[in-house]
């Protein structure tokens, strides 16, 4: 009788097994993003991982922001006592594009040491390529968790038409985030749009979430290799700004004059000043200003000369009425301090907007 009962007994066996097999591909996958080797094994990095070369630079862009924050310096460990701790939010100026880690805006404000509040301040990096103000909102309210004592939020024209604020795939790619950054601040952004990418049932699952898993381990890896080396980022031959414009550009997005404040992201930028874990010093970063063919009609690539004045008065004008702690810093360099873009700065740039934002910041105590 033993005899005749061992094959359905190893079906059963083997079916069971292939159900728990089933099971483990085929539920959701837990968020393995806070798990992570940098701030233990090897430094944390002082920018947020973002690249298109890992093989030369040991970096590359990923969109789990708990893997982001996890590899960055900030994350490490409790937040000591004695620090006053300055967030620096922005674009790829802010995060360093062609300069070195220690060239960038936050590395020269930490390089001048400076004193708040009797404490010694530090400056994090969190500027992320891509300029999008809901991009920039997103990590200031992720970011809160890291008890900042004040912010630095460094923004443009560029990051306000509200066309393009979940074009970022940093945003795309984090509808749940969005989806609560709506609820939470009430923003003019649509749940619906085409732009956000929301996985179904099998996409959460262990063979939906491969590629984000293997991602997860190439981030560790990369951070052996960048912890010896220091490389983020590597640095090509680049072509300077564009100087010379066609007759009669002036466009600005599908925008016409008079600058329509409904079709810019104000009140995204108003979530972030008004509701921000730390007093907020708003920015308007510098821009290249052209002196070249047609530089009567356009700034540069990125601002016909009508929206960008009109930008500017506006701005100004919300910022007296909210009270918002503003800084208005467009026309600061010359064109000499800019690199391959209108943004883009040199070190000796970064160095006078530096000492320039110090020279206005003054954070309110205790």
């Amino acid at each position: 009788m033993q005899e005749s009962f061992s094959i359905p007994r190893t079906l059963l066996k083997g079916l069971a097994l292939y159900f728990v097999i089933v099971l483990l591909f085929a539920l959701p996958l837990p968020n393995f993003g806070k798990v992570s080797a940098y701030n233990s094994l090897f430094p944390g990095r002082p920018r947020l991982p973002f690249g298109e070369n890992p093989a030369e630079a040991y970096n590359f862009s990923l969109f789990n922001l708990d893997a982001m924050f996890a590899s960055h310096e900030v994350a490490d460990g409790t937040k000591p006592a004695d620090e006053f701790r300055v967030l620096v939010i922005g674009d790829s100026s802010v995060w360093g594009t062609l300069l070195k880690p220690e060239e960038t805006l936050a590395a020269q404000l930490n390089a001048a040491a400076p004193t708040y509040c009797g404490k010694p301040a530090r400056f994090y990096n969190l500027g992320y390529p891509t300029i999008s103000a809901a991009k920039d909102l997103m990590l200031i309210d992720y970011a809160a968790r890291y008890q900042p004592d004040q912010i630095l939020w460094l923004t443009s024209l560029e990051a306000l038409p509200l066309d393009k604020q979940l074009d970022t795939p940093l945003v795309a790619n984090n509808a749940e985030t969005v989806d609560a950054l709506i609820e939470k601040y009430d923003l003019p952004l649509d749940r619906n749009d085409a732009s956000l990418v929301r996985p179904d049932f099998w996409d959460r699952t262990l063979l939906g979430q491969r590629r984000n898993l293997a991602d997860l381990i190439r981030l560790q890896l990369y951070g052996v290799q960048w912890s010896a080396t220091g490389i983020d980022q590597i640095y090509p031959p680049y072509p300077a700004p564009q100087t010379d414009f066609a007759d009669g550009d002036d466009q600005f997005h599908d925008l016409r004059p008079p600058l329509d404040e409904s079709a810019l992201a104000y009140d995204i930028l108003a979530a972030g000043m008004n509701h921000s874990p730390a007093p907020i010093l708003l920015v308007n970063e510098p821009i290249m200003i052209s002196d070249g063919v047609n530089s009567h009609i356009r700034y540069n690539f990125f601002y016909p000369r009508w929206a960008y004045d009109a930008y500017r008065a506006q701005l100004a004008a919300r910022a007296e009425s909210q009270s918002w702690n503003y800084l208005d810093v467009w026309n600061l360099l010359p064109k000499s301090e800019f690199t391959n873009s209108a943004i883009h700065l040199t070190p000796a740039g970064e160095t006078i907007l530096a000492q320039t934002i110090l020279a206005a910041l003054q954070p309110e105590c205790p």
